[in-house]
């Protein structure tokens, strides 16, 4: 019999075959689904793939600038406000940063104070100086150091040998002499004062050897990673129970008088220097003590080379966006390292601390550090591989400057050209940043604008309402 005009021939075709025994329509059925499925996967192949193609590349980011700049704490920034998640995971780490941090801040202290009560002849400068610059005015008294305060040597003394194993946790792998930034008012640092010694390291490993390891893992290294995990609890433990043990002891040096004198004469502003953590000894100094925000962006840990920091904005303008950042080494032995990095990068945050106009470089005490930024940014904006990325420009440290203006420093001592204007933070930092755009108008290959932010990316909720800018195209 022939087939009906209305019949669905696809209708047709799809039907059972008459006669079907149980054992074929099982098979059947089997065949069809195996068929859905394959044909489901590749679908969601297609769809994968579809996706990626429209997914924007990651926006590359490098933070440039001079050693002590603020990068790194621009970066924290970063992931605080976008990666909470992860930021949540790695603040726990901190604590060993900040607890070296406030050792060095206690050491810097004895090392001068056994200077004092030593009888360390004061009165030389750095070989690299032009003049001569006496630590201590003559014409004051001397200073009365006690028994007391070699009892507090004596006491403090287990400090010591906790900073290095804190140094060794942290994987260390190099402590520079850094004698720079401790003198203020432009004062050089004499060469009997016992130097900042800043522990560098090479890479953000140190965050993954001191939280607990997750994920799958083989027995061996299992038990490797546990041996490690608990090796470093004992050891981070110890620390702080040296720590809190020696707590009233470190503030009692701290609000000594006789220290705060010997301080002030010889101009060493500890308090204004990164990673100062004296004035928190009794929030710090406690065994139960977990790093807050705040305490974190404070927190120094200077780094060598340039390191690659990938993350997953969360929330905010680029929610959904993947962002490499570039963390550099600032030093002028670092700079190299930065050229590489040039030709695919989408924008750069250059940091320029305008609080230094009065101090100098600590790889070489002959520059002057706002000279070096005025140098830095002209060789930023003049790079042709750099003519199309976008450059946001931070002038940092505002705080600072606001201050050490407040304490009487004048900047038209060292920044002559300021002439007899205002000796005011509004006033000297307008003034700085007009100086910055006319090189970016004079030196920029073609013409662009660029933005400029006055900060102190150490106060997150002020810092995050600068990062907010959204990304042009």
């Amino acid at each position: 019999m022939g087939r009906q005009a209305d019949e669905d021939p696809l209708s047709l075709a799809i039907q059972p075959p008459p006669n079907e025994t149980p054992e074929q329509r099982d098979s059947r059925l089997q065949a069809e689904a195996l068929a859905r499925r394959i044909s489901n996967d590749i679908d969601e192949e297609l769809k994968a793939e579809k996706a990626a193609l429209k997914k924007k590349p990651p926006v590359k980011v490098l933070l440039l600038g001079q050693s002590e700049s603020g990068k790194s704490t621009t970066l924290k920034n970063f992931q605080m406000n976008y990666a909470k998640n992860t930021w949540a995971e790695e603040l726990a780490s901190w604590r060993t940063v900040v607890q070296l941090n406030l050792l060095r801040n206690v050491h810097t202290i004895l090392d001068l104070v056994s200077s004092e009560m030593d009888g360390t002849p004061d009165s030389s400068a750095d070989s690299e100086d032009e003049t001569p610059t006496p630590s201590i005015d003559d014409r004051q008294p001397p200073l009365r150091f006690t028994e007391k305060h070699g009892v507090l040597k004596l006491r403090l003394l287990p400090l010591r040998s906790v900073q290095k194993d804190l140094e060794d946790r942290l994987g260390a792998s190099s402590v520079e002499e850094n004698s720079g930034y401790l003198a203020g008012n432009g004062m050089n640092t004499p060469k009997s004062k016992p130097k900042s010694q800043e522990v560098f390291v090479r890479s953000s490993g140190w965050k993954t050897t001191l939280r607990a390891a997750n994920g799958r893992r083989s027995s061996d290294a299992r038990h490797e990673a546990g041996s490690v995990r608990r090796t470093t609890e004992v050891d981070a433990r110890r620390a702080t129970e040296v720590i809190a043990s020696c707590g009233d002891d470190i503030k009692t040096l701290w609000e000594d008088e006789t220290v705060q004198e010997m301080l002030k004469r010889r101009r060493v502003r500890l308090d204004d220097t990164p990673g100062f953590f004296l004035a928190d000894i009794d929030r710090i100094a406690r065994r139960d003590y977990v790093p807050s925000d705040n305490d974190v962006m404070r927190a120094r840990l200077r780094t060598l080379g340039v390191q690659e920091h990938k993350i997953h904005f969360q929330e905010g303008p680029a929610a959904g966006m993947d962002w490499i950042i570039y963390d550099v080494g600032g030093s002028r032995t670092q700079r190299p390292a930065w050229f590489p990095y040039f030709d695919d990068c989408d924008a750069i945050i250059f940091l320029a601390p305008v609080n230094c106009f009065d101090e100098k470089l600590a790889e070489d005490r002959r520059v002057n550090r706002l000279e070096d930024s005025y140098a830095l940014w002209k060789m930023i904006c003049s790079s042709k591989l750099l003519a199309k990325t976008q450059i946001i420009l931070f002038l940092n440290k505002c705080d600072l400057l606001e201050k050490k203006l407040r304490s009487g420093v004048k900047v038209n001592k060292f920044v002559p050209s300021l002439g007899d204007r205002k000796n005011d933070a509004h006033t000297v930092t307008q003034y700085f940043a007009q100086h910055f755009k006319e090189i970016f108008k004079h030196c920029s290959p073609e013409p662009r604008s660029f933005r400029v932010h006055l900060t102190s990316v150490v106060d997150p909720k002020a810092t995050s309402l600068t990062l907010q800018w959204k990304r042009t195209s």
